[in-house]
């Protein structure tokens, strides 16, 4: 069964996006309808909401967390790629995709709660983790936290503030109008879309997350900053987290964009698997520290 996934709501479900797939072609078409395969699809209630989840291949557990507005579905080219390696496990984030929200103050910090007890319920003894966008800031939360044994992040897209000193100013100036127009719906008394959520979710964007270099301190497990070279992040940013974490790599992905794990899932799926599979190492070009 193959099914094509509407751009419109990667990361957003509402118009921002929309036009995204126009100049970044991805790909959602798929053999397994993921996020919607009745055959492994279970909910369990976690923290007050039913969370959605699937699970996919055997082995060594690894978390796939998505972004902003999307879903299971959305991470389709890393659950092919990885099942085969990998007990994959991938959830929709809470008030995404089949998901419920039950809260009015959506936060990153609840949405890794969501995903500590996740692996609580599944009793897991470690975990690997990929998260894309709001999925990596997911990531890099749940090694702050420490509530999980994480053996590896990789962090793709992910910021530690909201401003513009860490994000391209044209996100938050479109996503903030955005915000507006529907609040300004919401003041009329529409009710014709989930206007609620979507102003949850754009409320991630505009005020969160705000970490700072002290929590990524706290961080254990070895961590893979990535991101494209023309990314919603700027490139001076991921560097600042890499330099900030006790055990990290970095790639910036030359020619590459935020939606590299959907666009060019061949690059990013080897470059992150790569990562996972071989022993952490950071070596240093400083030859003055090497014994004679």
């Amino acid at each position: 069964m193959k099914k094509n996934f509407n751009p419109v709501i990667l990361f957003l479900t509402i118009s921002i996006f929309g036009i995204v797939n126009a100049q970044v072609k991805m790909n959602f078409k798929f053999d397994i309808p993921y996020g919607n395969n009745q055959d492994v699809g279970k909910f369990v209630e976690i923290n007050g909401a039913k969370i959605y989840y699937e699970e996919y291949g055997k082995g060594e557990p690894l978390l796939l967390i998505h972004g902003n507005g999307a879903d299971i579905h959305s991470m389709g080219n890393q659950i092919d790629y990885f099942k085969s390696k990998y007990r994959v496990i991938i959830a929709d984030n809470r008030g995404q995709g089949k998901s419920e929200l039950k809260t009015d103050s959506l936060t990153y910090t609840q949405i890794a709660k969501d995903w500590d007890g996740l692996v609580q319920f599944l009793e897991l003894d470690s975990i690997n983790i990929i998260g894309w966008s709001d999925g990596g800031i997911i990531a890099l939360k749940m090694g702050i936290n420490n509530k999980s044994k994480i053996k590896k992040i990789v962090a793709m897209g992910a910021n530690l503030r909201p401003d513009t000193t860490a994000v391209n100013s044209w996100a938050p100036k479109s996503v903030r109008e955005r915000d507006v127009e529907i609040m300004k719906k919401i003041a009329k008394g529409d009710r014709t879309q989930n206007l609620n959520l979507s102003h949850q979710l754009l409320g991630l964007l505009l005020n969160q997350p705000n970490i700072s270099h002290k929590d990524l301190q706290k961080i254990k497990a070895p961590v893979l900053i990535i991101g494209g070279d023309r990314d919603i992040i700027k490139n001076e940013h991921f560097v600042e987290i890499f330099e900030n974490l006790p055990k990290a790599q970095l790639c910036i992905m030359p020619g590459e964009t935020h939606f590299t794990p959907a666009s060019n899932p061949e690059l990013f799926n080897e470059i992150v698997y790569r990562f996972l599979s071989k022993p952490f190492r950071r070596p240093d070009s400083n030859w003055t520290k090497w014994k004679r």
